[in-house]
């Protein structure tokens, strides 16, 4: 079986050398001060430095809390939270009417929870692109542990620029993974370039909605604890996404929010004060685990910089919280769209 990441893996800081989590985590967080010069601009132009120094901190504690599929799930009532997210992971696939056989890319795929998710349940063989070198070792051990060698491949690479031919593949989906793009149009026309002419491009999108107004300030700082907490260049609205879908030249099949489908709203694993199957990512658990990582610094036995790492993931799960609560975000923006029939490249991006 697959290892999680206890306690004592979290502590030794797996991805990092413990002399150098402090470092990481103050520049981390340093990007998202203002006051020390940092702008949305500068997050965007130093993305992948954003985003590598956030996984390299959090990722442990992600598979420590979350398991090996790190996205939310509609949810409902009655239905055990792992249920919900491989139910998730399975409408993809559907929704992409993947067969035994298509060569499918996965864009921005964590440690490989839904590539071996998706794998199993449509008979595909996903490969996963990601630029994190430790999540890229940790996706190819849990996927030789879980016998999908043969089936499911993760490499090391940026998704703004794709190894791959043009019209390569037979599907592409992205799960709360394409929010970390600096730039919407370059990842959908990347997309656009490496899906086969007819084919389909499913995902769920990290999105400000329509009811986020960006000159109410709590508002603003809703969106800025996300970005901040989950290594966010800048939060794009939903109608932005399907502005630059379209500019792409993708043809849009659907497009909603499914947060308004959920009985059990998105938030709960991470607003419940108690949750059996999923406790470590619950208020319980994250004051508990604060607690542990606050004392074991302060022994010297976990390398500074681990409770601020902890800090920051705690603000981000209660701005996810809030954000819920006042339904100006989504994790859950749902889309699917068809590359036309005889296309090629994307349309020319507008000025």
């Amino acid at each position: 079986m697959s290892s999680t990441p206890g306690v004592s893996q979290i502590l030794n800081s797996g991805s990092l050398k413990q002399e150098d989590v402090k470092k990481v985590a103050s520049n981390y967080v340093d990007f998202f001060d203002e006051s020390k010069g940092f702008t949305e601009k500068e997050r965007k132009e130093n993305y992948e430095t954003v985003v590598n120094s956030y996984y390299d901190l959090a990722t442990d504690f992600y598979e420590y809390g979350w398991g090996q599929s790190f996205h939310f799930a509609t949810n409902y009532k009655g239905e055990p939270y792992k249920q919900a997210i491989a139910r998730h992971e399975h409408y993809l696939a559907l929704r992409l009417q993947l067969q035994k056989g298509d060569q499918v890319l996965d864009c921005g795929c964590g440690v490989g929870g839904p590539a071996r998710e998706i794998a199993r349940f449509s008979g595909a063989n996903v490969t996963g692109i990601n630029n994190n070198a430790y999540q890229v070792k940790r996706a190819a051990k849990h996927t030789a542990d879980q016998g999908l060698t043969s089936q499911v491949n993760v490499i090391k690479g940026n998704f703004m620029a794709i190894p791959a031919e043009p019209s390569t593949y037979d599907a592409v989906y992205a799960i709360e993974a394409t929010c970390h793009a600096p730039d919407k149009y370059g990842i959908y026309s990347e997309i656009f370039r490496v899906l086969k002419p007819g084919k389909m491009f499913a995902a769920y999108e990290w999105c400000m909605t329509d009811k986020y107004d960006p000159t109410n300030e709590k508002h603003k700082a809703i969106k800025l604890g996300i970005e901040e907490g989950d290594g966010i260049p800048d939060l794009a609205t939903t109608k932005h996404v399907v502005e630059v879908l379209k500019e792409v030249g993708f043809e849009v099949l659907d497009a909603r929010d499914l947060a308004h489908e959920s009985e059990v709203p998105w938030y709960s694993p991470l607003d419940g004060s108690w949750n059996l199957s999923n406790i470590r990512a619950t208020r319980v658990g994250r004051f508990f685990t604060h607690i542990m990582v606050n004392v074991l610094e302060t022994l010297r036995l976990a390398p500074a910089g681990t409770v601020r790492t902890h800090d920051f993931l705690i603000k981000a799960s209660e701005s996810l919280v809030e954000g819920g609560k006042l339904d100006v975000f989504t994790p859950m923006f749902f889309f699917v769209v068809r590359k036309p029939l005889g296309a090629t490249t994307a349309k020319p991006k507008a000025k």
